[in-house]
């Protein structure tokens, strides 16, 4: 008897052993080490770019095979080229002159890369201008290097869906552990960073997207304040929840990334809300005493659903108090959360329908649809390929759904909100806290086509409900699998919880590469 939910090893056709894949002359270079090299004449954004692009050959397309990157830009090489006789000329843009950065393929970009959300049903579709936030990575000089693969619909499809799958790019593997997943949506982002495809890369997340895959693959991730960064150009579930954020191995690289990706976007007016309130330099966080007198709150009921996270993440606990702060004990964040879980999937279906058919109004002519409606029947007129193993109940159930100013949307909203923020900011306050932190989530799982993902745990949603800040650091390791400690607070408190998040890195540093094992047994 063949158990389908059980890990089995990936068959591959190596020269080398994959270990050797570390043998990389960028391995875990930071953006100033790569900033300090093309200043100094060592290294060019070309060469740079040139041995990534290499690398994604040897790693992503062969070898292990990650499948983390589903499209690279064909003019990846040309910007470098500019951007290196711009340097030449004594003109640096800014903090990420030169340094390769993968977007998430749900994100626009006005060149020749496509953005589909992963979905076959977008294939063709070219935007035809830059996402918000794009812009500002192309004003920085970042290199976009390419498009990486997602859970199709930022894993808004099905309930059975496995995470980092799409019908576009097929499944991404977690460079840890090959036969083990990656988390999502934005699993391709995080394999990617962790794998060394790229120095940093962008993801997006309406719950858990970004702080799970960065967790699962080692790296670090930062969900912002909604609002922070615009969701202009980015293909949508949720405009209560949905955000993008930067994903890295180190806080600093995500510090720098994020002074670059803020900013007022008269398109998203959600973004209006973070006047004031955002900087364009989180690098003055970077402290390496940022514990020390900190009151931190520990989301106690998320430990003890498995030893070995609680084995991994203790001693680090035991750090932070000796780095100098004080740890209380929390039992809930959210009062009632369980009871709002089904009006808080409702306001999403809600705002999805409404927010993808608003995006497709715009979508190039080249993928015949232009509704929700449309992309469900796409997916049944092409069923062998868009649902090979599991199917498409979440959209629809979207496309059930009415408007934005049906009561009961309107109430799911006022729920999710108040209980979400009033939950965070009473214990903060209660407590005199600074942050509160838990563990992200579990070790990694079987990648499992046919019944779909095995959460161990996880402890995004209450950020995510609220549309507070939540950033996730290396803290430990299960039987080889990362995971994650994260940290979250109140609104537009990005700047203390890189600072707590820095010293807690530096403390501990728990993240090193992967060794791309086909299996645990390896």
């Amino acid at each position: 008897m063949v158990l389908l939910s059980a890990c089995r090893p990936r068959t591959v056709d190596v020269g080398e052993p994959f270990s050797d894949y570390n043998d990389f002359p960028l391995l875990e270079l930071s953006i100033a080490d790569l900033a300090e090299k093309m200043a100094s004449g060592q290294l060019t954004a070309v060469s740079i770019t040139e041995m990534y692009l290499e690398r994604v050959e040897a790693i992503d397309r062969s070898g292990p095979n990650l499948n983390s990157v589903i499209e690279l830009n064909p003019d990846a090489l040309r910007i470098a080229r500019q951007l290196d006789q711009e340097r030449a000329e004594g003109k640096t843009r800014g903090p990420l002159h030169g340094i390769p950065v993968m977007i998430k393929d749900n994100i626009d970009t006005a060149d020749r890369m496509m953005t589909t959300a992963g979905a076959s049903a977008l294939m063709g579709n070219y935007a035809k201008e830059d996402a918000f936030l794009v812009k500002r990575l192309r004003e920085s000089g970042a290199v976009l290097l390419g498009k990486t693969n997602l859970s199709e619909w930022a894993n808004f499809r099905s309930t059975r869906s496995s995470s980092g799958w799409s019908s576009r790019g097929g499944q991404t593997h977690n460079p840890y552990v090959l036969d083990r997943n990656p988390c999502g949506s934005s699993a391709g982002s995080g394999a990617a960073v962790s794998a060394n495809l790229c120095v940093v890369a962008i993801g997006t997340e309406t719950n858990g997207s970004i702080v799970c895959p960065s967790a699962s693959n080692g790296v670090v991730g930062l969900k912002p304040t909604v609002g922070l960064i615009s969701r202009s150009g980015v293909i949508p579930i949720s405009f209560s929840q949905d955000t993008a954020g930067p994903m890295a191995k180190t806080v600093a690289d995500v510090a720098l990334c994020l002074g670059v990706l803020v900013g007022v976007d008269e398109k998203d007016r959600m973004s209006a809300e973070s006047s004031g309130q955002f900087l364009t330099d989180y690098t003055p966080f970077l402290k390496i005493d940022g514990l020390k007198g900190k009151r931190i709150g520990v989301w106690r009921s998320k430990f003890g659903f498995h030893e070995g996270v609680d084995a991994a993440l203790e001693p680090a606990l035991k750090a932070i108090v000796e780095a100098g702060a004080e740890l209380v004990d929390l039992e809930t964040i959210i009062e009632n959360a369980n009871e709002l879980r089904e009006q808080a999937f409702a306001l999403l279906q809600y705002e999805f329908k409404d927010g993808v058919n608003a995006y497709l109004e715009t979508a190039s002519p080249a993928t015949g649809v232009k509704s929700l409606e449309d992309i469900i029947a796409y997916n049944y007129m092409h069923e062998g390929e868009t649902m090979p193993f599991f199917k498409m109940e979440i959209l629809e159930l979207s496309q059930a759904r009415a408007g934005l100013g049906e009561e009961a949307y309107l109430t799911a909203k006022r729920l999710i909100q108040s209980a979400s923020r009033e939950g965070i900011d009473r214990v903060m306050h209660e407590h005199r806290l600074d942050a509160i932190l838990a563990p992200t989530g579990g070790p990694a799982w079987c990648t499992d086509l046919i019944n779909g993902d095995h959460f161990g745990s996880g402890s995004s949603t209450p950020a995510a409900w609220a549309g507070y800040p939540n950033i996730t650091v290396p803290a430990g390791f299960v039987e080889g699998l990362p995971v994650g400690m994260s940290f979250f607070g109140r609104a537009w408190s990005e700047g203390e919880l890189i600072s707590i998040a820095y010293a807690f890195e530096q403390l501990t540093k728990a993240r090193r590469p992967p060794e791309f094992k086909a299996s645990i047994s390896n």
